[in-house]
């Protein structure tokens, strides 16, 4: 039986998320462990002295600051789903054990044909976790492979794929990179500038409201506006101008002048076609601009 075998659950989960923190954070420290699992400051020493046996080249001790920290040379002693991770993440992570759930017969969901990889995500939430800027090469389906450096912020589902939001220092713009086009991220030495930072980003700091109806096509309306339990035949939703047009696309809204797109391929509306004028990747809208 392998050596992690023969620990009891509970010294697993503990193992599990120093792990997933030094993985996907960069750090971790006894009094992390301490709060998540509710345990003493001997039981966490002995729980680090342990890990560091199992995986003598994951993380050193820096002093002042009484933190693990990553090593080069990490090499995760558990196996965390990247589809798990990333829902972990967006919800809070839980025990650390990260592994891939046994689908329900009677409850099925989508079937996902985009898997984004492990590494790249854990190396763009440590850069996030600690504001570092990173080297990718990436694959764009405009302008093939380049090689950029990138500050990123933010990891964001947009229904179908991952994204990372981050400035882009070839463009000189906050935008989004698909994260499996990513082929390669290393991190790059140097310091974020201020316009380069997330309270930079205008468009991710710029909250509007979308009023979603109907699409006046529809014989029974009333069907839509029990899918999303509207009041009054609206649907009020409030995100930010660089997610907006993302949700729009998602859920297939009707954004034309007139709302003369097919109600067999929207069943919804934006009423307040104004806001248009104040979202991000507004060639993705449906009907924008018609």
């Amino acid at each position: 039986m392998e050596p992690l075998q023969e620990l009891s659950h509970g010294q697993r989960q503990r193992l599990a998320f120093i792990d997933f923190c030094l993985q996907y954070f960069g750090q971790i420290s006894r009094q992390d462990l301490i709060g998540k699992f509710a345990t003493g400051l001997a039981a966490a020493t002995r729980d680090f002295a342990l890990y560091r046996e199992l995986a003598p080249s994951n993380m050193k001790l820096v002093h002042p600051s009484r933190h693990y920290q990553r090593l080069p040379t990490f090499n995760a002693l558990f196996h965390h789903d990247a589809e798990v991770v990333l829902g972990g993440l967006a919800r809070g992570f839980g025990d650390g054990l990260s592994q891939p759930l046994i689908p329900s017969q009677v409850c099925v969901d989508a079937v996902k044909l985009i898997h984004p990889d492990t590494e790249v995500i854990a190396a763009l939430m440590r850069a996030i976790q600690q504001g570092e800027v990173l080297t990718v090469d990436y694959v764009s389906t405009s302008s093939g492979e380049s090689h950029r450096q990138i500050v990123p912020h933010a990891l964001v589902n947009n229904g179908q794929r991952w994204h990372v939001r981050a400035f882009d220092r070839q463009s000189q713009q906050f935008t989004d990179f698909v994260v499996t086009r990513i082929k390669t991220v290393t991190t790059y030495e140097d310091v974020a500038k201020p316009a380069e930072q997330p309270a930079a980003d205008s468009a991710w700091a710029t909250n509007i409201e979308l009023i979603l109806i109907p699409h006046p096509g529809l014989t029974h309306p009333e069907a839509i506006m029990l899918d999303y339990r509207m009041q009054d035949g609206e649907l009020h939703l409030s995100t930010n101008a660089a997610l907006a047009g993302y949700l729009l696309r998602g859920w297939s809204v009707d954004c034309s002048s007139k709302h003369q797109i097919s109600s067999g391929v929207c069943q919804l509306a934006l009423k307040n076609l104004e806001v248009l004028a104040t979202i991000e990747h507004l060639a993705i809208v449906p009907g924008a601009g018609h």
